[in-house]
């Protein structure tokens, strides 16, 4: 099993979400988030004064799946959440050693 890490745009987050379930994905967990990369903020005016805006608002999803769904779990996130600018964030697979469903102590791809 992998746990994807997806970290996009706030108005993207339908858009995934959409995505997601079309390629048969059943559960996520969202987050909002505030983080920046490379364009490390942007400067706005705001009462004639420059200030700097470090962190911007972002949504992580975070969605656990089983090897055979990675590819188009990836995929579906890349071309939903894509808007072709900077800032459009990142997606990170990570392996997941065991999983739990707390209610029925189903473990691994049955907790999913």
């Amino acid at each position: 099993m992998k746990k994807i890490e997806a970290i996009i745009k706030p108005f993207k987050l339908e858009d995934v979400k959409e995505a997601l379930t079309e390629v048969g994905i059943a559960g996520m967990t969202v987050t909002e988030v505030k983080g920046f990369g490379r364009q490390r903020g942007h400067t706005e005016i705001y009462r004639g004064s420059e200030y700097t805006v470090d962190f911007l608002p972002k949504i992580k999803i975070e969605v656990v799946v089983t090897e055979g769904q990675l590819d188009a779990a990836v995929q579906a996130i890349l071309k939903a959440a894509r808007t072709g600018k900077i800032g459009d964030g990142k997606i990170f697979v990570v392996p997941v050693l065991e999983a739990i469903r707390i209610r029925t102590e189903e473990r691994d791809e049955a907790a999913v």
